[in-house]
């Protein structure tokens, strides 16, 4: 997958491009060899068929050249230790220029023992995420691993380096460092062994795309359970060509381009993406503010991809999400994308299949395993509870209940009703199930609805007392 370079890499590496460096001067130095600028100069400022045909020519010549030998160090360690970092940037964007330009470049590297030993110390030369040498260096070392599609010990043992790299410029608040990121993974991640590393790695790689995910979703100070499950978050409009927090369009296709080539390992990571960041609703909300129709595709097709390969677990949250109404709204619109309106098509039929095998008890359940409650139809409905009370507590040996105590046991400052609902819940199971209330009391759930009789919301102190009197009325009895 070829994109064009970033702003920012770009015009870094044109003004590194136009520096004279006194060449014989560090030869006499012996900051490099003779030989070694003689092949520097062979390619060096000449058309770009000739660089190849030099290239193709000799290819073991400047794999030695930049990756060295046992006996012979690399031109890029030479310059390193002689710390002439003006002749280490040079030399990494005319490597740079070759891998560009020199599609077999890549795999000739990828055939030594140990391709990345030179460049992976260049990583760590700087806490600075504009330092032009680790910046570059990533660029060499994501052209080498892609170009040859290495997938050997040594690329799965550099990959993990160059991935915490990127997710310094991913964390950066700068949008042209995030831009870099996000375009380098998405070259890495075009096999199953790169896409597992990053997974791997996801709070350093994933996490950091989901943050700016949710700022251009309008969610804010990390309050994603609110605002995403209500569907109500608030972005305010920025800079032409931006949505929430300043996110840029551009920067926005590129996160979601690669979360779209991570989805492809739905069946590993769909669950894990639930989870830990609410993945589902999250799509949902970008779904409702997505301005082109190319980041509605990767939105679409990403959902697609994890919703089919867990569809036990993650298509009752896409219910819950209300995401089959939202594709209703979708095939209203004037969609032109074969492909999109293949896959909105494909989403909404394998939703309506599931929809109507459910039962109000399974979206209650759904709602619960969500980690998240609204005053959705069966929390108010007795003739729910009369009915699916004992249920409640018993499936799946009690997993219901212990995920109303997680839930209970969060603060929600942004949302309080969620406090409230869960209440209203326990106060319900307590009242139908009277015998069940110590398997309650064990979970903790009773000293909590005790601690939010205290909470400042009228609401939640509200269901607070309610959920209580039916301990207090059960206790009584029995004496």
């Amino acid at each position: 997958m070829s994109l064009d370079p970033p702003t920012y890499l770009y015009s870094l590496m044109n003004n590194i491009r136009q520096r004279p460096i006194p060449w014989d001067g560090a030869v006499r130095a012996g900051t490099i060899k003779e030989d070694q600028l003689n092949k520097v100069r062979a390619v060096d400022k000449v058309r770009k068929e000739q660089r190849k045909e030099v290239v193709e020519k000799d290819p073991a010549a400047y794999r030695t050249l930049f990756v060295g030998t046992d006996a012979e160090p690399s031109v890029l360690e030479s310059a390193t230790k002689a710390k002439r970092p003006d002749v280490v940037q040079y030399l990494l964007v005319l490597l740079a220029d070759l891998l560009d330009g020199i599609p077999t470049l890549s795999k000739t590297l990828a055939e030594h023992d140990d391709p990345y030993k030179p460049f992976l110390p260049l990583l760590t030369q700087s806490n600075d995420p504009e330092s032009p040498i680790p910046l570059l260096t990533s660029t060499v070392l994501t052209g080498i691993i892609s170009g040859s599609n290495d997938t050997s010990a040594k690329a799965a043992e550099a990959m993990p380096k160059l991935l915490t790299y990127l997710s310094t410029l991913a964390k950066s608040s700068d949008g042209g460092l995030q831009d870099i990121a996000c375009l380098q993974y998405s070259s890495l991640l075009q096999g199953k062994k790169s896409r597992e590393i990053f997974w791997a790695q996801r709070t350093e790689t994933v996490a950091p795309l989901i943050d700016i995910l949710k700022s251009a979703a309008g969610v804010v100070n990390g309050d994603s359970a609110s605002t995403l499950w209500s569907g109500a978050t608030s972005v305010r409009s920025g800079p032409e060509g931006t949505l929430g927090g300043g996110v840029g369009l551009q920067l926005l296709y590129h996160v979601l381009l690669v979360l779209w080539q991570l989805s492809f390992e739905g069946a590993a990571i769909g669950e894990g993406l639930e989870d830990e960041y609410d993945i589902i609703p999250l799509y949902t909300q970008l779904l409702r503010l997505s301005p082109k129709e190319k980041t509605t595709r990767l939105l679409v097709s990403s959902l697609y991809n994890l919703l089919s390969s867990n569809q036990t677990t993650l298509l009752p949250v896409a219910v819950f999400a209300r995401l089959p109404a939202l594709l209703q709204n979708l095939t209203g619109r004037h969609l032109t994308d074969e492909d999109l309106l293949a896959d909105v098509k494909q989403l909404t039929e394998m939703l309506e299949e599931h929809t109507k095998t459910q039962t109000t008890f399974d979206e209650y359940a759904a709602e619960v395993n969500s980690g998240h409650l609204r005053w959705s139809p069966p929390h108010r409905n007795q003739l729910f509870w009369a009915e699916n009370a004992r249920k409640i507590l018993e499936y799946e040996q009690g997993e219901l209940p212990k995920k109303l105590a997680e839930i209970m046991g969060k603060t929600w400052d942004n949302d309080k009703q969620v406090l409230a609902i869960a209440c209203n819940d326990v106060g319900h199971l307590v009242r139908e199930v009277p015998e069940k209330r110590y398997q309650l009391e064990k979970l903790g759930l009773k000293a909590r609805v005790m601690e939010l009789m205290t909470e400042p919301d009228e609401t939640v102190r509200w269901e607070s007392l309610n959920a209580l009197s039916g301990w207090l009325r059960y206790s009584f009895e029995t004496k």
